[in-house]
């Protein structure tokens, strides 16, 4: 092939940030591949030093708009874990309830506005609208009661500021979660229609061969506690993690790279329902067998799928932890802060969220180092865009190939400005 062909998209849509994706193709073989995120750091561990903990709650949900929660959760265990803090059995269910509401939001956006137009054929959701009226007013609909969860329990829906060091500035009235109960198990038929209809979509076959990580809990479906395990023997406390994880930086982007053992892993809801797939609920197990589809199912396009298998999970949750307790008349002991490595991990609707914190005796932030799930995604993007591109066809067209590409990518749903942004495509053909 002689030509050279040069492939320019000013920005990738449907995904959350800016970046870039170089490929060069020479003699039907992919020469390199590069994905750029390019957006400027954001220094946010910086920002943290010399800040008290206290502040930490509200601080990193300032992160990103999609899943403060996350960031919140991995925060407040982190520093809860240094003063010896056993976590009250309410105070773990309401976070946890707080947590599905942001898997609910987050999913139901990546499902039906994100993902679901490259399955369908369509170029955008307005475009799919037309066409599935139900379907995207659907996604809207789950994605609001995601959004009245977390502003309930948070305060508000978008960088939340309800969560403090050992629990909540406020806890909900009895009538309020009762009023939520009721749109959730509105909502419960719509999410079991919605996992029918996403495992019906055509889609394309890719499976994963690298390790997939997340964690686990014996009693629980992996949230926001447990081990850190792999589909390869991994089992490891989060406090272990750097002896494992390694990062690094690549001259092209300005988020780190990630490996475990030196290779690239699978984070997200892929690997979690692979990885967890015996804690779903007895319901969720009935429904995929009604339609034939087995867990684990390792084809990457199928991410689709696993966000809407946890998205109908955390309504299963939610209802179950509205139902089942009662957060009146409880009180939060008071915490003893002490110095020392601070570290906690938890599952952000992307991925594993591992954050360590060096505070000193004062309560004062020394050192802070935030992995977001993103960026430890990233050198897994790459693998399976090489290997999958190659299986494509390259000699398939320039815009074949770019639509390819930007549904892989999109579907690990990618949270760029997390891990600090995407797609110009760019394809060099040499002879």
């Amino acid at each position: 092939m002689n030509d050279a062909i040069n492939i320019k998209v000013p920005i990738l849509a449907r995904v959350e940030g800016e970046g870039a994706l170089e490929l060069k193709i020479q003699n039907n073989s992919i020469k390199t591949l590069q994905l750029r995120i390019f957006e400027p750091p954001r220094l946010f561990e910086k920002l943290l030093i010399g800040r008290h903990v206290e502040e930490l709650p509200d601080l990193v949900a300032r992160i990103c708009g999609i899943c403060p929660v996350a960031y919140q959760m991995s925060a407040v265990h982190a520093v809860e874990s240094l003063a010896n803090y056993s976590i009250p059995s309410w105070l773990h269910e309401l976070r946890r309830l707080l947590y599905c509401g942001e898997w609910i939001e987050s999913h139901a956006l990546h499902i039906h506005l994100l993902a679901a137009p490259d399955f369908l054929g369509f170029s955008n959701v307005i475009e799919m609208a037309e066409k599935h009226p139900q379907e995207v007013n659907r996604g809207l609909t789950l994605q609001a009661i995601g959004n009245d969860i977390i502003q309930l329990i948070g305060a508000r829906s978008v960088h939340p500021i309800g969560v403090k060091i050992g629990g909540f500035h406020k806890i909900p009235e009895t009538s309020q979660l009762q009023a939520l109960l009721q749109k959730i198990e509105v909502a419960i038929p719509a999410a079991q229609d919605m996992l029918t209809w996403t495992i019906a979509m055509q889609r394309p076959h890719f499976d994963n061969k690298l390790a997939s990580v997340c964690l686990h809990h014996a009693d629980e479906y992996p949230m926001n506690r447990g081990n850190i395990i792999s589909s390869e023997g991994l089992n490891i406390d989060i406090t272990d993690y750097e002896k494992y994880f390694k990062e690094f930086q690549v001259d092209y982007s300005t988020a780190l790279h990630s490996q475990l053992n030196q290779h690239a892993y699978l984070l997200g809801p892929l690997a979690r329902v692979n990885l967890n797939f015996q804690q779903l609920p007895t319901e969720i197990h009935e429904i995929l067998a009604r339609q034939g589809y087995t867990l684990p199912n390792h084809n990457l396009f199928d991410g689709m799928i696993a966000r809407t298998i946890e998205l109908l999970y955390a309504l299963y949750e939610a209802q179950r932890i509205i139902k089942n307790n009662d957060f009146s008349n409880t009180k939060t002991p008071e915490i003893k802060l002490k110095s020392g490595i601070a570290i906690g991990c938890t599952e952000a609707p992307r991925g594993l969220l591992w954050h360590r914190y060096d505070i000193d005796e004062e309560g004062y932030i020394k050192y802070a180092k935030l992995v977001p799930p993103t960026s430890q995604n990233q050198g897994h993007i790459e693998h399976s865009l090489k290997q999958s591109l190659t299986e494509f066809g390259l000699d398939k067209s320039p815009d074949e190939l770019k639509q390819y590409a930007e549904q892989m990518i999109r579907n690990y749903d990618p949270c760029i400005s997390c891990a600090t942004h995407f797609l110009k495509l760019k394809i060099i053909h040499e002879s």
